[in-house]
């Protein structure tokens, strides 16, 4: 009978313990929030901690881990907001954009400003879940205006290309001077366009050329493909051949379509036709 009521109590006990771990809040894993940030972090996210530098783009080798390891942060009722955006992210590299609005949405309403700029772009878009371009700009102004980059980038687009709001170059003009303040490259780049357009503004091919040299010291490849038509044009100066190959090799590496074919341009200068003006090939120049 000791027995007996010691094996009842054993069991008992048992459950119990099994009882008040299952009603213990998960807590979110130290390793699976670092590992979701370096993945996904964004390297403009105010709410990035000091010590995650945060990447443009998820590899694809890694946009699994980072769902699991962003999923898994997530799952835990103390997990922050930027892991609800860093979630998105990854939702949203992975072609999950169902997924990666309702984990955009979280961060959001919370008041994580990177990612009510993500949904915006998704609901404007469209692509995947149900298009809202009314609340898409709504979302991203509300980011531009509480200073994310990523937001005044994508308020300068809208304006540029008139999407949910009446086409204005000149306040397209201001949001990408406001995130080139915060050293964006991207929106240094759109500035420099813009300004040797004259787009919203006066036309200066120095002022443009300037900004696409600090954009490029950023490793802006489209900015460095600027560069290299404006020394082998004499854009803003002499021409510099040898600059401009410079600049198009740069861009080339960083995956610009339009340098390489600058650099195959000016490695086969002369083109060949045949009696019917077609033509039928280029000699080129071996070497550098």
């Amino acid at each position: 009978m000791v027995r007996t009521r010691f094996a009842a109590s054993a069991a008992l006990g048992l459950t119990a313990l099994l009882y008040s771990a299952l009603m213990l809040p998960a807590i979110a894993a130290p390793a699976d929030i670092a590992t979701c940030d370096r993945l996904a972090a964004h390297p403009t996210d105010p709410d990035r901690p000091a010590d995650v530098k945060g990447q443009i783009e998820i590899a694809d080798a890694d946009i699994p881990v980072a769902v699991k390891a962003c999923k898994a942060a997530a799952a835990a009722p103390d997990a922050p907001r930027r892991i609800w955006m860093e979630l998105g992210r990854a939702y949203e590299f992975a072609r999950q954009p169902a997924e990666a609005a309702n984990a955009y949405r979280k961060a959001a309403d919370a008041g994580s400003s990177s990612a009510m700029a993500g949904l915006g772009v998704l609901l404007i878009n469209g692509n995947g879940i149900r298009k809202n371009v009314a609340e898409g700009r709504a979302l991203i102004e509300k980011a531009a205006n509480a200073g994310d980059v990523e937001g005044m980038i994508n308020l300068g687009a809208l304006y540029g290309a008139g999407v949910g709001v009446k086409s204005d170059f000149a306040m397209a003009r201001k949001w990408y001077a406001r995130a080139a303040e915060a050293n964006s490259g991207e929106a240094m780049y759109q500035l420099g366009l813009m300004t040797q357009d004259g787009d919203g503004g006066p036309k200066d091919d120095v002022a443009a050329k300037a900004l696409f040299e600090k954009a490029a010291a950023l490793d802006h490849a489209d900015a460095l493909e600027r560069l290299g038509a404006y020394a082998e044009s004499g854009r803003a100066g002499e021409k510099d051949a040898k600059a401009a190959i410079a600049y198009y090799k740069r861009a080339a590496a960083l995956g610009n379509e339009d340098a390489g074919k600058a650099l195959e341009r000016l490695r086969c200068p002369f083109g060949l036709k045949g009696h019917d003006g077609k033509s039928v090939g280029r000699i080129c120049f071996d070497g550098g």
